[in-house]
């Protein structure tokens, strides 16, 4: 049986496993079994929660939203983050996005942290795709998850820390660095300071 066969016979807690249930399971399994192959190789795994309703949900793809793939359907804020830093970095080639739980918990509008029991169910799936892979956790509850180092999770004001945690595991990528107003003081300060404290 393959990886996507096993994950479409999953029963994760009462998730939704939308690679089985739905009228777009067919599309979402081949848009998955495309991922996995183009990916074969990438070094690292990044791994999420679980699915978001707005995102992996609707277009099988973790941190991806419809929208990414196709020009419709919903946007995705963590999707669109996660994306635009790995394009960024010039990582998008070298990292699998997969999540402890690979499939949705919640309704077709919301999402709900997953259940212990469901990540413990999701979890031979992530360690499967973690092998001769080096593992980076999105938030807390992933790297609990995953027994990983973790990068804050980009919601709620923490996009910079994302990418800067990214930069951290990723020496690979570009070091890109966003100045703000803070750093050009910083850096004024210390261009002031003498050399040699007496």
């Amino acid at each position: 049986m393959s990886f996507v066969e096993e994950l479409v016979a999953a029963e994760i807690g009462t998730t939704f496993n939308f690679y089985r249930e739905g009228p777009r399971a067919a599309l979402l399994r081949r848009r998955l079994e495309v991922y996995l192959t183009a990916r074969q190789h990438a070094r690292f795994l990044l791994v999420g929660e679980a699915p978001g309703y707005r995102g992996a949900r609707i277009s099988g793809l973790p941190f991806t939203s419809e929208r990414q793939l196709s020009g419709n359907g919903p946007a995705e804020a963590t999707a669109t983050i996660v994306r635009r830093a790995l394009s960024e970095l010039g990582l998008e080639e070298d990292v699998l996005c997969w999540n402890a739980v690979p499939t949705h918990p919640g309704s077709a509008t919301s999402n709900r942290r997953p259940t212990a029991a469901e990540i413990a169910a999701g979890l031979p799936f992530a360690g499967t795709l973690a092998r001769r892979r080096t593992v980076i956790a999105v938030g807390r509850v992933a790297a609990e998850a995953m027994a990983a180092p973790y990068v804050r999770h980009p919601s709620h004001g923490g996009v910079e820390a994302f990418r800067d945690g990214l930069l951290r595991f990723a020496s690979g990528g570009r070091p890109v660095r966003r100045f703000h107003a803070k750093d050009l003081e910083r850096k004024a300060r210390r261009d002031r300071a003498p050399l040699v404290r007496g």
